[in-house]
């Protein structure tokens, strides 16, 4: 299970100070390491609750001098060991002895390592000890990383050194190189190197050792693509994060020629790891639907052979039945007396030479002899008002025809035409031509295709046909259902760091790192950009010219420019991050978008 390594041994808590009442016990308790039972007096001990036998237990586990003990052998192995372990050597059998020694080195390192992760006082206590770091350069600078003897002891060196990372302050660049672990850590493995340089330049201090040529740069650039390998990935856009938080380190990578294409990787990585929902909106008003072929009614005329009919008629035989064609009984409605009279005149007056008129009483006598129940009355005023209560104008219903000409205010006299062309053609083009100045005209009204449907979709407030065509609503949309694309969940660490790497780049890009926030009393920063601390050799200096710094911008907002389609595409469930309303130029995904369009304009 564990190769050509021990099993694990148990890590113990290392106390600063051994208690001072240790006594020689003689109960028997040596039993207790060697059992391998469940009902190990050491494990019942420790789980029990009870404070005396913890207590045994732990005067048990505490070895006066443990901790120191444990380096004796990993510093063998980091200073001579190693020099017995090469490629060449492992062609042959090497001896019991040689194997038992760096086993033990790999053991107690082992151990180490396990305080160092999983304990914080054990962690401290390692941090402080002056054997620690010695032994972490002896290994970093003399073994050979590539020799697969060395490979499990520098994992654990590794991992151990990312427990003084965080605390440790690199020694100027001109120090030699044996004190410092940054040249060794460039170049050894991936994924312990670069979470240990991580470590190693979030403090502010080890700025001025970073480059913006760094073979850990370049490391982590080459496999950010691997999207797959977690572990890899998160590892390397730490770093990249790191090293980008620096503005000048950030400013200069905008030259860096990898630079397009990292940002199109990161900007990728986000679009690969949205999950997104299919969202359906319906936005149909209420409506409902008319016939296309409308029936108006307008008041009955007498047709010719009414008329004829009727003049012909005596009186006043002839009033009666001109009342029961002209009118109808309806107990809401009414007629002034007035109207009647003229209506009955206006109709017989050019054939009063046949038969004299009835005078205008009797004929407003026969309507209510004739339609019955209807009474003539006079209402009070004033003015005063005579009506005939309880009758109305008969009415004709007929089927609307468009194709009617309805010009010269509807006075053309021709009848409807069969097709558009024909009614376009009835219009006098002398008359017509001044005409469509004053009006919008569409000069050919298409056909209606067999397919389409009788009837006309009107919102719930329209009528049809409309009595102002100039005041009814706007018709209803073609499509009424939107779908759109909605982030489900929030983005995992990969995301969030690769989406900080694009605004810090955006930044160096489109603003000076003057402009952007500072740490005072009434600001927290802005995430990635650090304030540069002076130190005695002169703080991170990055050689460089305003041209430089106008090409590195110039460089950045065309890297930016060629990849806003992707931006656009880029959902995040985060409204700070993202925004619901694309109008808020705080969201910081917006915020890129549109700087990017005003650039380009």
């Amino acid at each position: 299970m564990y190769g050509n390594r021990a099993a694990p041994i148990p890590y113990y808590r290392y106390a600063p100070n051994p208690p001072q009442n240790v006594h020689n016990y003689t109960d028997d308790y040596e039993r207790s390491y060697n059992e391998t039972t469940p009902n190990n007096r050491m494990r019942l001990s420790l789980l029990s609750g009870i404070d005396s036998e913890i207590t045994w237990a732990l005067h048990r586990l505490f070895y006066p001098g443990l901790m120191d003990a444990l380096y004796e052998w990993p510093e063998w192995f980091s200073t001579t060991g190693y020099k017995e372990h090469t490629d060449l050597q492992s062609l042959f059998a090497p001896s019991t002895a040689l194997l038992h020694r760096r086993q033990h080195a790999i053991s107690s390192l082992f151990v180490l390592r396990n305080a160092s992760i999983i304990d914080d006082q054990n962690a401290l206590d390692i941090v402080s000890s002056k054997r620690t770091l010695p032994l972490l350069l002896n290994a970093l600078h003399r073994l050979d990383f590539s020799i697969d003897a060395n490979s499990e002891f520098m994992t654990y060196i590794l991992e151990i050194f990312h427990a003084v990372a965080p605390t440790l302050i690199l020694p100027p660049k001109s120090s030699p190189l044996a004190s410092s672990p940054l040249k060794p850590l460039l170049v050894t493995m991936i994924i312990a190197a670069l979470e240990a340089l991580t470590a190693l330049f979030n403090n502010q201090q080890n700025a001025s050792q970073l480059s913006p040529d760094s073979p850990a740069l370049s490391t982590c650039l080459r496999y950010l693509p691997l999207f797959t390998d977690k572990p890899l990935l998160e590892t390397s856009l730490n770093y990249l994060h790191a090293h980008l938080s620096y503005p000048a380190m950030s400013k200069a990578f905008l030259l860096h020629p990898e630079m397009p294409s990292v940002l199109r990787i990161l900007i990728t990585l986000l679009l690969v790891e949205q999950v997104q929902e299919t969202v359906t909106v319906d936005i149909t008003g209420v409506y409902h639907t008319v016939p296309s072929s409308v029936l108006v009614s307008k008041n009955h005329e007498l047709t010719k052979s009414e008329l004829d009919s009727l003049v012909a008629t005596p009186e006043p035989k002839r009033c009666y039945d001109w009342i029961a064609a002209m009118f109808v009984t309806d107990p809401e409605a009414e007629i002034t007396q007035v109207d009647c009279w003229n209506l009955y005149k206006d109709a017989f007056q050019p054939y009063q030479d046949s038969y004299a008129l009835l005078g205008a009483p009797e004929v407003i006598k026969n309507v209510s002899m004739v339609l019955s129940p209807t009474q003539a009355m006079v209402l009070p005023g004033p003015p005063m008002k005579f009506i005939v209560r309880g009758v109305d104008r008969r009415k004709d219903t007929f089927l609307a025809d468009r194709l009617k000409c309805q010009w010269n205010r509807s006075q053309c006299t021709a009848p409807p035409f069969s097709t558009p062309v024909e009614a376009i053609d009835n219009i006098p083009k002398d008359q017509f031509r001044p005409h469509v100045q004053t009006h919008f005209w569409t000069a050919h009204i298409s056909e209606k295709h067999p397919s389409q449907s009788d009837t006309i979709t009107v919102s719930q407030s329209s009528v049809h046909p409309h009595p102002n065509p100039t005041r009814r609503n706007p018709p209803l949309p073609r499509s009424t259902v939107i779908n759109f694309q909605r982030a489900v969940v929030d983005p995992p660490s990969t995301s969030l760091l690769a989406l900080l790497c694009i605004r810090i780049l955006f930044r160096a890009s489109f603003e000076s790192v003057e402009s952007a926030p500072k740490v005072d009393a009434d600001h927290f920063g802005f995430p990635g950009v650090s304030e540069e601390i002076e130190e005695e050799d002169g703080g991170m200096q990055v050689e460089g010219s305003v041209d430089d710094d106008k090409e590195a911008s110039r460089k950045g907002r065309k890297a930016f420019g060629d990849v806003r389609t992707l931006l656009e595409t880029v959902q995040i469930k985060d409204e700070t991050l993202y925004g619901v309303d694309h109008r808020d130029d705080h969201c910081w995904m917006t915020e890129i978008v549109h700087s990017v369009d005003h650039s380009i304009r």
